[in-house]
């Protein structure tokens, strides 16, 4: 719900009351998660409880605050639940985008736990190593959505006004500013790998792990932001066969790679983290080179095509 209400205020022209809420929210979670997990006083806490009952908490209080900006009219209307008619075209319109995105969110959490398994078939270092450095991927990601969400909501509107020239061209300037964005942060974690590592551990076993997945897999985070911005502004475009080409192919490059390296060629560990940055890459390409090649074209008859 709360990503819901955020996304509708977004729409409107209202980023700043989702971000605001979504800060405050933040901020609340990290000390309640903390008391909720270890207690205070004399009382024990709830364990590992405790964060998912913080989240429940911090992402309630921010949808009734989000639900409160919209039907004070902050989306520029205000909401009736009368008297409205349900129809098959506007939910046709809805599905088509968000069921075609759910799908892409279910392929890239079967990839995660298949490479987990291939990662996990080296030891425990291995999988503590791939987490350490995962944890990066995972830290970096939000600057896509960040961008992104404002990418769809742009591509949106002058998809809306057959504007071409200004969806393309907004979504070129968002792809590029994440591919420059994950671009640094990738290459400095790809130079300092130890530099990341050693911040959470000292074990040598688990370091070496980390910094092989760093050091194969981060330098090809410029193309994963770029493929990640892009499938937002597909969103808005209402496009979503080029995203779903791009998500199966970084799956299909990354398990039957990782699987080969692991089965037939023994490369090892190393192996593993190739395939995944081969399977990033090809991502990022699968959906920017489309777009270079054939551009948005926007009309009253096709406006409406996958």
């Amino acid at each position: 719900m709360s990503a819901f209400l955020a996304a509708l205020l977004r729409g409107a022209g209202d980023a700043a009351t989702p971000g605001r809420y979504g800060l405050l929210m933040s901020i609340v979670y990290v000390p309640l998660a903390g008391v909720l997990t270890l207690g205070v006083g004399g009382w024990p806490g709830l364990g590992m409880m405790g964060p998912g009952a913080a989240g429940i908490v911090t992402m309630g209080g921010s949808s009734l605050l989000l639900a409160r900006a919209v039907w004070r009219g902050r989306l520029g209307v205000v909401p009736r639940l009368g008297g409205i008619r349900l129809q098959r075209r506007l939910f046709g319109e809805i599905l088509r985008v968000g069921i075609t995105g759910s799908f892409l969110t279910i392929v890239a959490s079967l990839a995660a736990l298949l490479m987990t398994g291939l990662v996990g078939r080296f030891g425990t270092d291995a999988l503590a190593g791939y987490g350490i450095g995962m944890r990066l991927e995972y830290m970096v990601s939000p600057l896509a959505f960040g961008i992104g969400t404002g990418l769809t909501t742009l591509v949106g509107v002058a998809s809306g006004a057959q504007d071409s020239k200004r969806a393309m061209r907004v979504a070129w300037i968002g792809g590029l500013a994440a591919f420059s964005m994950f671009g640094a942060i990738g290459w400095a974690a790809a130079l300092l790998p130890e530099a990341w590592s050693r911040l959470f551990t000292s074990d040598p076993g688990v370091i070496a792990a980390s910094v092989s997945y760093l050091t194969h897999v981060a330098p090809f985070y410029c193309l994963f932001g770029l493929g990640l911005a892009l499938y937002f502004a597909s969103q808005g475009a209402g496009r979503m066969t080029v995203p779903v080409v791009g998500g199966l192919a970084r799956v299909a490059v990354a398990t039957a790679g990782g699987w080969l390296a692991v089965e037939h060629m023994g490369s090892g560990l190393d192996g593993v983290f190739t395939a995944m940055a081969a399977g990033m890459a090809a991502y990022g390409c699968a959906i920017a080179g489309p777009l270079l090649v054939r551009p948005w074209h926007f009309s009253d008859q096709n406006r409406n095509s996958v």
